[in-house]
């Protein structure tokens, strides 16, 4: 497909729109659209957050009447069912009097895919499918993770040496990263639904698990992740702060059966959730916990733990994408707590190989990152 200047152009923009939308819209996509008439952007709008009008009609709203005639750029297919909490997309598109609709990428859900594009075309309009797709794909790469397998997806993050370490032989691991690290971290945490961490970080480190404002990290930032904690056997602590600290959004206990009753009752009754699941091997199975989330509306969860919750969700193959944040520091030592546990494969066939793996400095730091 050959592909106008002037449309990429405007798709672009559409795009950086709806990025604006960053870890308030789940479980919607992220979706921004513009409005260009006679080679003037008339409107221009963002999804800002589930079930609230969606770009398409802001952006047609602002246009007005300038709308008729004019070019509708949208970076995801318009809807057009009837099963959600807002009225669909599709007949605000065409009683607006657009003459064209550029799209972005086809929507993945079944309940949308293509059918929105041909109500369009049967009404007359010219639609142009694919313009910077590869962009939108990316931007919403959870969302459609999320519609196709029905489990968030998973990002594994980790501060470390640049020998592998994540923290001491005794458990000391604050700060290994710079603060300029760390205050990305805390926008990451904003931009997903759940922080997963295992009982072992909590024992450690003691985290709060908020997401908090730069520069400071002191203030809670607006938007806060459910806190999750993988804890087999229920040790954690009444005092812990992933359980006292104030936070915007809940706390949750994946446990199993085995876990003591009396734990159990006295958790909830100080407000926690505590999640019985299938337990192979005497260990929460960590794909039914992604299953019970992914039915929760979680389309995207960090995971922060240990090395021993790490490799058990790379074990697992649940791991969709790696972040990692390398510090110019060796700590050295047969001792340390390295960022992957458990048993090292016997070849170097059965290591895990990233793909798409992007390097940057970010202060006195290295970021790698790459898909599984």
């Amino acid at each position: 497909m050959t592909v106008r200047t002037h449309d990429l152009h405007y798709m672009t923009l559409a795009l950086r729109l709806a990025a604006k939308g960053l870890g308030k819209t789940s479980p919607n996509p992220m979706v921004g659209a513009i409005v260009v008439s006679n080679g003037r952007i008339v409107g221009q709008a963002y999804h800002h957050a589930a079930g609230q009008p969606h770009a398409e009609v802001l952006a047609l709203r602002q246009a007005g009447s300038l709308a008729r005639g004019a070019t509708l750029y949208v970076t995801l297919e318009p809807c057009s069912h009837l099963k959600k909490r807002t009225p669909p997309c599709v007949p605000a598109v065409i009683q607006s009097g657009v003459h064209r609709v550029v799209v972005a990428m086809r929507d993945p859900n079944p309940a949308v895919s293509g059918k929105g594009i041909a109500q369009l075309r049967r009404a007359g309009l010219s639609v142009t499918v694919g313009v910077a797709r590869p962009d939108a794909e990316a931007l919403n790469r959870a969302y459609c993770h999320w519609i196709v397998s029905k489990r968030p997806y998973v990002t594994l993050k980790a501060g470390m040496t640049l020998d592998g370490q994540i923290a001491t032989a005794r458990g000391e691991s604050k700060w290994i990263t710079g603060l300029q690290s760390r205050q990305e971290v805390h926008r990451l945490r904003s931009s997903v639904d759940a922080v997963i961490v295992g009982i072992g970080t909590v024992l450690n480190d003691n985290p709060s698990l908020t997401a908090r404002r730069p520069p400071g990290l002191t203030a809670l930032a607006a938007t806060q992740p459910t806190r999750m904690v993988v804890d087999s056997s229920l040790r954690i602590a009444r005092s812990a702060k992933i359980l006292t600290q104030q936070s915007s959004s809940k706390t949750i206990i994946a446990t199993t059966k085995a876990a003591p009753q009396a734990r159990r009752r006295a958790l909830e009754r100080q407000g926690i959730e505590v999640l019985v699941l299938p337990s192979p091997g005497g260990r929460v199975s960590l794909k039914h916990l992604l299953t019970v989330l992914g039915q929760r509306g979680m389309v995207s969860v960090m995971v922060e733990g240990g090395g021993e919750l790490n490799a058990a969700f790379l074990r697992s193959k649940l791991v969709n994408h790696v972040q990692l944040y390398v510090a110019p520091t060796l700590l050295g030592g047969t001792q340390s707590k390295g960022v992957i546990g458990g048993a090292s494969p016997r070849r170097l066939a059965d290591a895990w190989k990233l793909k798409q793996v992007r390097t940057r400095v970010l202060g006195t730091d290295v970021v790698v990152e790459g898909d599984v």
